[in-house]
């Protein structure tokens, strides 16, 4: 009876050439996706509990399914390096990596200009100077280190662009008025789950209204 084949689990499974270090860096870069799901999303619900954010990572789910359903329809083989890195059993157009990052940059970009969450319009270098250089460079990542073509990395990041466009308006035109009633829900008063995108200076409003608890003898602590 001869050995099974053995698959490894591919979620931070990224491999470079040993020696190379603009390699290894942009194998980091390759991970941001994971960093931004498991480190952003997860620790934003725990401590904020927003429904922007939760209809946002929704949508980046979204965004993935469509992309595993694409890949399996069209069955575009990635290219020939994939021998090296054990990716051949797997499609590569469209990069699933350059869709997230550019849903990621479309919905944060349209999110802080239209004073959506903790940031303001003024506060749009944020995305000119981080989330879109992350974006580009993961794009670069994934061609530089073997796992797509350009035209791959390309078409993920032009789906991704347009779903999270999509998604955006979809969420702030559609389901939007239905956040009063989650936040009214047996599950929005469980879970403390809470709306604030009507209100234009997040970060303002909590600090006044964390100043103002202080004095109110209701809110203090009971040691």
């Amino acid at each position: 009876m001869g050995n099974p084949s053995l698959k490894a689990v591919t979620l931070t499974h990224v491999r470079y050439q040993k020696g190379d270090q603009l390699g290894h860096f942009l194998a980091w870069i390759s991970l941001v996706p994971v960093f931004i799901s498991l480190g952003g999303f997860v620790s934003h619900f725990i401590f904020r509990r927003e429904l922007q954010a939760m209809f946002f990572a929704l949508g980046l789910i979204i965004s993935q399914f469509i992309n595993e359903f694409v890949k399996t329809f069209v069955q575009q083989a990635r290219p020939e390096t994939c021998a090296l890195l054990e990716t051949c059993d797997s499609h590569g157009w469209p990069s699933s990596h350059s869709q997230y990052m550019f849903f990621f940059a479309v919905y944060f970009t349209l999110l802080t200009y239209y004073r959506i969450g903790l940031l303001s319009r003024r506060q749009m270098w944020v995305a000119g100077t981080v989330v879109w250089p992350l974006a580009l460079l993961t794009m670069y990542s994934r061609v530089y280190l073997g796992y797509h073509t350009v035209a791959q990395v390309f078409a993920g990041a032009g789906l991704g662009f347009f779903l999270g466009a999509g998604w955006f308006w979809v969420v702030n035109s559609l389901l939007r008025s239905f956040f009063p009633a989650i936040e009214e829900s047996a599950f929005g008063r469980l879970f403390y789950v809470k709306d604030t995108s009507h209100i234009p200076n997040v970060l303002k409003f909590e600090y006044e209204n964390a100043r103002a608890a202080r004095k109110h003898v209701s809110y203090k602590r009971s040691d």
